[in-house]
């Protein structure tokens, strides 16, 4: 297996763990909406990373003046919310990238599918040591997601500030074994929700959009992002993920809508990125094409 593949084996692994805990810890008390079913009497289950945000709220709000009763469900991690979809146990999740499902669904033998787009998030660099790149020493440390996405996407973060090289110039399957010896900086990659809080045993840390308000991060402590208006970012355009069976579900593609066009979610939305989510309605087709596509390339590069 190449140096640069994605490691499924592992994920896949890794992903089981998870989802024996939800399996414990979700109530099955409410049975999801059945697949195309727009009448169901049950809340419709979304799983995110950060319901404390407070758009969420207002989000069930606008749904409910629809006649839609959602419940929000958090997970503390990235790895729980689409076992716990494939497993029905959510009908809807709303936390990942069109990369990061990718490499879940090859991974994991998956199909859950996109079926509406929310925004792209840069993603950014902060410490709280420095106040700018070019203060870094040589030789210290900087942490990055440890799942293969993020991960990859870190790396050319990190890239792109001139604190490290990677192989032929880096790719979306990038990991740190990539890293050209004679690089500024070193890098460790440590689960995604410790990103911010280990940035005291850092240098800087690579931290996902999810994780910055929470953990008090501002703008003054972020020292390089990437740029989310590139073409090549298209694969990091956040979405609503489903089973494939329910891909066509009026309810669902209804609540896509209400989060795309109720000002007040939108605003809370950028409130909650500070200012850097790049709001989006892409058409589903368009997101669709795209996992494919990604999907192909993670198997080419097994």
């Amino acid at each position: 297996m190449s140096k640069k593949s994605l490691t499924a084996k592992t994920l896949a692994a890794a992903l089981a763990l998870p989802l024996a805990l939800i399996l414990g810890a979700c109530s099955s008390s409410a049975a999801p909406a059945a697949s195309g079913d727009a009448t169901s009497t049950g809340p419709v289950k979304i799983g995110v990373v950060g319901a404390g945000d407070p758009y969420w709220e207002t989000y069930k709000e606008a749904a409910a003046a629809e006649g839609i009763d959602v419940e929000i469900v958090d997970f503390d991690s990235y790895d729980q919310p689409n076992p716990a979809l494939s497993a029905g146990e959510l009908d809807l999740n709303q936390f990942q990238h069109i990369i990061y499902l990718a490499t879940y669904n090859v991974a994991a033998g998956d199909d859950l599918v996109p079926i509406g787009a929310t925004a792209i998030y840069p993603l950014g660099l902060y410490s709280t040591k420095y106040k700018d790149v070019a203060d870094i020493p040589a030789g210290e440390t900087i942490a990055v997601p440890n799942d293969e996405s993020n991960q990859a996407r870190a790396l050319l973060v990190l890239q792109s500030a001139k604190l490290i090289e990677l192989k032929d110039g880096g790719s979306v399957f990038s990991t740190t074994a990539d890293i050209e010896p004679s690089s500024k900086v070193k890098v460790e990659a440590v689960a995604a929700d410790f990103t911010a809080s280990s940035l005291p045993d850092f240098a800087g840390a690579v931290v996902n959009n999810d994780f910055v308000s929470k953990s008090g991060l501002t703008a003054d402590q972020l020292l390089a992002q990437d740029d989310p208006s590139d073409p090549a970012a298209f694969p990091y355009i956040n979405i609503f993920a489903a089973r494939a069976a329910d891909a066509d579900n009026p309810t669902y593609l209804k609540l896509v809508k209400i989060y795309q066009e109720t000002q007040a979610v939108q605003d809370g939305v950028l409130e909650a990125s500070g200012g850097t989510a790049v709001l989006l309605k892409t058409p589903a087709s368009d997101l669709v094409a795209s996992l494919k596509k990604t999907e192909d390339q993670i198997r080419a590069n097994q």
